[in-house]
């Protein structure tokens, strides 16, 4: 099967790991449910960081072992090889592994399929809290840095755990886009796929580690919900909501496997979906502020490029952050790309996941490719006084019907804007 001369690109397995689960089929079962993640913090404040740690959905309760020993009860070998190659590295790293492992099971790659396959990490500064850890202890006590640090500190290191825990021997580096970071690589994926580069690509965004520094300046900012106090955080993250406060935190890994619709029609995979466009635009300036006009044209751009009308889609999942002005600027996109016809039913899955900052846009994908398969969008259940009346929200539970076409946006810092469009 080819497109226009190249050939396509097809999801064929997928990964998560999250404090929602840390498995498809519970992922499935939570999203149906409308169910969040958000909880208070578990831990006390850091010094210099806000009065307390703000809420959000933590991977507080993360551990490599407990993952490794529930989830590859069968291969004692991979358990014991993710051990001894993530074991000292950090958050991310960690995740990622997990998260890509679970990918490659979930499509049943051989280690002849990934010895040249491709990796992409989407991300960049990712382990932060690793690294504010590690100058509080060089400040206090520097003969108790670890020499590994000359490695955990670096993203990098998070390309290295994954090829050695899989077998990945192809390209392999790091895609940076903030926020969007997720979907950036989803786009790279699929371009190194048609282009005949790869025939298989292993795309993983792994959990954003911020340290207190961050989340300080975060609500500081603005953009961070204040959950000081709030009784029920899980209610706080509105997307399209007039009562929304800001994004709520959130960390969680995923990871896809994309390859040439030749490639797993010769092995006999299925496939989850198809990459049938993607868009990716800047708004040419720095900053915060998002920009309709340039989240509306990235947009465009992927269902010119997916020869999909909007009229076709059945299903977009936001961005949605919850944020004051990032909700209004990419309602107005989202009506300006799909007009009067409004057939695309909208949600956000930040309510349930928390942003999760690098790794939303790949954990959002993730979300998507299970509702197509399963013939539902998810709630929003937080969302009781919508922001636009002709916007076409899903409603606070989940609707049920087919989704053929789907569309995946996100937006970050810096004026990048992406999107990506599936096809059952």
């Amino acid at each position: 099967m080819s497109d226009g001369g190249r050939t396509e690109a097809v999801v064929t397995g997928a990964g998560v790991l999250h404090a929602l689960a840390d498995d498809l089929e519970g992922f499935a079962a939570a999203l149906r449910a409308g169910r969040s993640a958000v909880r208070a913090a578990g831990q006390p404040a850091e010094p210099g960081g806000p009065d307390g740690a703000p809420a959000g959905a933590r991977l507080d309760r993360f551990s490599l072992a407990d993952w490794a020993s529930r989830r590859l009860p069968d291969d004692p070998e991979t358990a014991a090889r993710l051990r001894a190659v993530a074991g000292r590295a950090a958050l991310p790293a960690q995740t990622a592994a997990c998260a890509a492992l679970a990918a490659v099971h979930d499509a049943g790659l051989r280690p002849s399929d990934l010895d040249g396959a491709a990796l992409i990490v989407a991300g960049n500064n990712l382990a932060l809290e690793h690294q504010a850890q590690m100058v509080r202890t060089f400040a206090t006590r520097p003969g108790r840095l670890r020499p590994s640090y000359a490695l955990t500190h670096m993203d990098t290191d998070t390309v290295g755990v994954i090829s050695e825990v899989t077998g990945v021997r192809g390209e392999g580096w790091t895609t940076g886009a903030a926020s969007a970071s997720g979907t950036v690589a989803v786009i790279l994926g699929s371009r190194l796929v048609r282009s005949g580069d790869a025939s298989v690509c292993l795309v993983v965004a792994p959990a954003t580690d911020l340290s207190a520094a961050e989340l300080r300046a975060f609500r500081d900012s603005g953009a961070m919900a204040d959950t000081d106090g709030v009784a029920e955080p899980w209610r706080l993250c509105r997307p399209f909501d007039q009562r929304r406060k800001g994004f709520v935190y959130g960390q969680g890994a995923a990871a896809i496997i994309l390859e040439s619709a030749d490639h797993a029609a010769r092995r006999g995979a299925r496939a989850l979906a198809r990459i049938a466009g993607h868009g990716q635009r800047l708004d040419g300036r720095r900053g915060t502020a998002p920009d309709a006009q340039g989240q509306a044209t990235a947009l465009r751009a992927a269902l010119a490029h997916a020869g999909v009308g909007p009229q076709e889609v059945d299903y977009v999942n936001a961005h949605g952050t919850g944020s004051v002005a990032g909700d209004a600027a990419e309602a107005h996109a989202l009506l300006d790309v799909f007009g009067p016809d409004r057939h695309a039913l909208v949600n956000s899955t930040k309510p349930l996941l928390g942003h999760c900052l690098t790794s939303a846009g790949l954990l959002e994908l993730v979300a998507t490719l299970i509702q197509m398969r399963e013939h539902f969008r998810h709630g929003n259940p937080n969302t009781e006084q919508p922001l636009a009346e002709e916007l076409p929200l899903v409603g606070r539970s989940a609707a049920p019907g087919p989704v053929r076409v789907a569309l995946c946006h996100s937006v970050a810092f810096s004026g990048i804007n992406a999107a990506v469009v599936l096809r059952r």
